[in-house]
C-alpha cells in the first residue's frame, strides 16, 4: 500500500493547516508568534519552578521528559503530562513547560514529555512512546495522588491514544482521573492526502490503528472514570471543530464522562497559548477538573 495517494486534496490541505485560519495574523507569522509564546511561557516556568530536566524515560534519544516541580512539601500532589503539538513532526518538550506557570503555584506538578517528531518516528512509535512515558512517571512518582493528561492538535490525538490503551501489555495501569484535549484530531485518515503525511508515510493500515475515534471500545475499558474534556477554537478550521465535535459525540454517546468547550475568540496556536495564564477560561476548566477551585 502506498505511503500517501498519489492525490492531494487541495480543500483537505486547507482545512488541515490551521496556520490559515487565524484572523490575527498571516500563516506564517501566527506559527512563529506561537513558537515564541510557547518559549517564553516555558522560560518563566523553568524561573519559578524546581525543574528536572531531560529526565529518561526509556532508551532512546528522544525519550526523555522535563519535569518543573512546586515548592510544597505536601505528599498529596497532582501532575499533569504535557504531550506537545506540531503535527508530530515540529516543536518539543523544549517549548512545553508553559503551562507550569499557573499550577506550579498551586502545587501542580508538570511534565513536558518528549518524543521522536517525523521522520525520525513514525506514527507507532511516537504513539508507543507517549505511552511509555505516563508508564514512567507513575512509577518515578508514586506520591502523586491524581494523574492528569493535557495535549494540544497532535499531543491531543496522542494524549487520547494514551487513554485508549490496552493498558494489560504494560507493567502498571495508570489512574488517569481526567485528560484536557485540545484542538486536536482524532481520525488520521483525512490527513493521509496532506502534506501532513510526506514525513510520517502512514499507510490506511496504521492511521487506522491510531485513530482514538476508532478506539472507543478500548477507551471505555481502560479509562471509563476518566473525566475528559475536548476543546476547540472559535477559529479552528471546520475540519478541526468538526474532528472535535465527532469525538465529543462519540465518548457522550459511549456514556463517558466528557465535556465540550467551545473557546471563543481563540485560534489553533492562541487556544493553548493562554494557558500560561491562571485567569484563563481553560485554565480554571483545568483547575476545576482537578477540584482546584
Amino acid at each position: 500500500m502506498a505511503a500517501r495517494p498519489a492525490h492531494v486534496c487541495p480543500e483537505l490541505e486547507q482545512q488541515y493547516s490551521p496556520s490559515r485560519w487565524s484572523p490575527r495574523m498571516s500563516a506564517d507569522d501566527v506559527i512563529k508568534a506561537h513558537v515564541k509564546a510557547l518559549r517564553a511561557g516555558t522560560e518563566r516556568a523553568r524561573g519559578l519552578a524546581q525543574t528536572l530536566l531531560n529526565v529518561p524515560y526509556g532508551e532512546g534519544d528522544g525519550e526523555k521528559l522535563d519535569v518543573y516541580i512546586p515548592s510544597t512539601n505536601s505528599l498529596d500532589v497532582q501532575l499533569v503530562v504535557y504531550l506537545h503539538g506540531g503535527y508530530w513532526q515540529f516543536l518539543s518538550k523544549e517549548e512545553s513547560g508553559f503551562m507550569a506557570v499557573p499550577l506550579v503555584d498551586k502545587g501542580v506538578v508538570v511534565v513536558a514529555v518528549g518524543y521522536d517528531i517525523a521522520p525520525k518516528g513514525n506514527m507507532d512509535l511516537i504513539v508507543s512512546q507517549v505511552r511509555r512515558s505516563v508508564v514512567s512517571v507513575v512509577q518515578q512518582y508514586s506520591h502523586i495522588s491524581a494523574l492528569y493528561l493535557c495535549g494540544h492538535s497532535a499531543g491531543a490525538h496522542l494524549a487520547a491514544m494514551v487513554l485508549s490503551t490496552d493498558w494489560s501489555q504494560y507493567s502498571i495501569t495508570p489512574q488517569i482521573k481526567g485528560a484536557l484535549l485540545v484542538s486536536g484530531i482524532y481520525d488520521l485518515l483525512p490527513i493521509l492526502s496532506t502534506y501532513v503525511n510526506e514525513p510520517l508515510k502512514m499507510t490506511e493500515e496504521v492511521a487506522s490503528r491510531n485513530s482514538p475515534s476508532r478506539l472507543v471500545p478500548q477507551l471505555k475499558i481502560s479509562s471509563s472514570r476518566c473525566a475528559i474534556t475536548v476543546a476547540v477554537a472559535e477559529n479552528d478550521s471546520p475540519e478541526f471543530r468538526r474532528q472535535s465535535e465527532e469525538y465529543y459525540k462519540t465518548l457522550r454517546d459511549s456514556g463517558l464522562d466528557v465535556t465540550m468547550e467551545d473557546v471563543a475568540n481563540t485560534d489553533h496556536f492562541s487556544i493553548i497559548e493562554q494557558l500560561v495564564d491562571g485567569e484563563y477560561h481553560l485554565t480554571k476548566h483545568l483547575l476545576k477538573m482537578m477540584g482546584m477551585t
